[in-house]
């Protein structure tokens, strides 16, 4: 079952971003890789079941199963071990990536308050990493259980090479941007 976005990318955004950039070939058009939830938890370090909640977050999220980060190294001002749980992450991929992309977009952005869109800064190499900060923009958390505001970065990673080509891909799919070009 191919979703909505993937069709709309074979059908529309990839002939178009042909077109935009004149390539030669249909192997150079940017497409997305992944898109990576990260959720990193400083008060982790005190108290285990945050962990434990985030990661339950995160995988009712995007339905796939969340993993810890850990340290990596001994850090004694912030009471940090070595291999000690202090965050939870996400890589989605495939059909499962396009499914929370459009959940995202049409769903979960939305439901932020005063919402004039996001940002446009890539990262110089078409990736482009948006900040939320309430998990409780998405629909599948339910508020009354929420013990704790936490908030999460996702990056979109794409094989754009460019800024510029890595923009015009996720405008296409319709991140909303403020300062749309």
């Amino acid at each position: 079952m191919a979703t909505t976005l993937k069709k709309q990318y074979d059908e529309k955004i990839a002939p178009a971003l042909m077109k935009q950039f004149n390539y030669s070939s249909t192997m150079q058009i940017p497409r997305l890789v992944k898109i990576v939830l990260n959720e990193g938890l400083g008060d982790a370090t005190q108290d285990k079941k945050i962990i434990d909640t985030a990661i339950n977050e995160l995988t009712t999220i995007t339905g796939q199963k969340a993993v810890p980060t850990l340290s990596k190294k001994d850090i004694s001002n912030f009471r940090v071990r070595k291999k000690m749980p202090i965050g939870a992450r996400v890589t989605l991929r495939r059909d499962r990536m396009y499914e929370f992309m459009e959940r995202f977009i049409r769903i979960a952005l939305p439901r932020i308050r005063d919402f004039k869109g996001i940002e446009g800064k890539l990262d110089g190499r078409g990736n482009y990493t948006v900040g939320i900060q309430e998990q409780i923009i998405f629909p599948e958390i339910n508020i009354d259980s929420v013990s704790k505001m936490t908030g999460m970065n996702i990056t979109f990673v794409t094989t754009a090479k460019t800024d510029e080509e890595g923009y015009a891909l996720l405008k296409e799919f319709g991140l909303p941007f403020k300062n749309a070009k």
